[in-house]
C-alpha cells in the first residue's frame, strides 16, 4: 500500500444529486471530496463519455476513517447498498 497522503478511494457512484448530499455531509466534517463527472467532462473536451448525471465521489485514503461514520449514515438515510 503506497504512503501517498494524495491517493484517493472512491466512496460513491450515483446520481450527482445525491452526490451533492453527500459532499455537504462531509464538508460538514472538514473533508472536501473530489467528485468526477465524465460525461460533463466530456462534453467540455468535445467528446461525450460517462453516463449523464452519474458521478463518481472520491476522498483521500487517509480521511476514510474520520469519514466512515458520515459515509455510513448516508448510504442508509438513502437506502443504498455500498
Amino acid at each position: 500500500m503506497s504512503n501517498n497522503p494524495e491517493e484517493t478511494t472512491r466512496i460513491y457512484t450515483g446520481p450527482a444529486m445525491l452526490a451533492q448530499a453527500l459532499k455537504s455531509r462531509l464538508n460538514d466534517i472538514k473533508i472536501e471530496p473530489i467528485i468526477k463527472d465524465d460525461h460533463q467532462s466530456g462534453i467540455v473536451s468535445g467528446f461525450a463519455q460517462g453516463i449523464p448525471g452519474q458521478v463518481r465521489v472520491f476522498i483521500r485514503k487517509d480521511q476514510l476513517s474520520d469519514a466512515q461514520s458520515v459515509i455510513d449514515l448516508f448510504f442508509e438515510d438513502i437506502k443504498e447498498e455500498k
